[in-house]
């Protein structure tokens, strides 16, 4: 995948300091002191635009977000969302989304940018499927990747997985299943009695949703304190 953007993005990126994270390697370890506060931290991996992220941000101040993503040209169009979702004008006043960063990574280094157990939740919003089965182990829910997830994840970890390709959801059901993880709230068609009002959606969201294609969801359960809760819930429910 290729972008083209308008001339003087990187330049445009770097003058973000304090939305923008260039170089997230050197904060592994450090991201709770960048945020300031020992809030918990989830983060998107590919965030596209950055509308999910951005909304996010904004429904759960007490949370800290980070949104990644490899290209240029994306974290500059989510540093539009952010500002516009957060009503923040102008690039002078990114300092005051105090619970938001993007960050510029190539996802196959996620574990060069986080430390063990920096991350309470990770979402993986209509990734690309990679549908070669030569290329599976370029799929964010192969093995490879989940088991970096496991090492950055804290006690509280899970991962958020949503898509619109049947064939991306099965093959990641089967790596969890293959795994030995827990899984919850498994959709097949999460928006079929309609959209939840409270349901932050992505832009291929919308636009898949309104095509009326599934969207099928679940939840990966990676903490022990996430299991134990999980089990104490399907305990009660009998």
């Amino acid at each position: 995948m290729r972008l083209r953007g308008r001339k003087g993005i990187r330049e445009d990126i770097e003058r973000q300091k304090n939305l923008v994270v260039l170089d997230p390697k050197a904060y592994k370890g450090k991201w709770a002191e960048l945020f300031g506060n020992g809030n918990p931290i989830h983060a998107e991996l590919g965030m596209g635009k950055g509308r999910f992220i951005s909304e996010m941000s904004v429904k759960y101040p007490h949370i800290n977000f980070i949104g990644i993503d490899m290209y240029d040209e994306l974290i500059r169009k989510s540093s539009e969302k952010a500002r516009a979702a957060h009503g923040v004008e102008g690039e002078e006043g990114e300092a005051a989304i105090g619970n938001l960063r993007l960050a510029l990574l190539n996802i196959e280094t996620i574990e060069e940018a986080f430390a063990d157990s920096e991350l309470e939740r990770i979402y993986l919003n209509f990734s690309d499927p990679w549908p070669k089965k030569k290329h599976a182990r370029r799929r964010l829910t192969h093995s490879g990747f989940v088991d970096k997830y496991k090492q950055i994840l804290n006690e509280n970890g899970e991962i958020h997985l949503k898509t619109d390709s049947q064939s991306l959801f099965e093959f990641s059901l089967n790596s969890f299943s293959d795994m030995g993880l827990r899984m919850r709230n498994i959709s097949l068609n999460l928006h079929a009695e309609g959209i939840h009002p409270d349901h932050v959606m992505t832009e291929y969201e919308t636009k898949f949703a309104g095509q009326g294609m599934n969207i099928h969801r679940c939840e990966v359960v990676i903490g022990a304190k996430a299991l134990e809760a999980h089990l104490e819930a399907l305990t009660n429910r009998k």
